[in-house]
């Protein structure tokens, strides 16, 4: 009978023990989602990407179907 609230017990502690590394890791992931949501718009709105962007909307808008 001991031996089962041994295990129930780790189990238990188990399941404790990790339940803030789940919070660490979305917090890691959510900073790195940010820091490169930050770098992808620095990229786009630069003046080359953003001329060659236009050009290419201008190129679809002006296609001859």
């Amino acid at each position: 009978m001991f031996a089962k609230i041994g295990a129930w017990v780790r189990s238990r502690y188990g399941v404790r023990r990790e339940a803030g590394m789940t919070t660490a890791e979305y917090a890691v992931g959510t900073v790195a989602a940010c820091g490169f949501a930050a770098v992808l718009y620095k990229v786009v709105t630069s003046g080359t990407v953003s001329s060659a962007l236009e050009s290419v909307i201008g190129k679809a808008l002006d296609a001859q179907f």
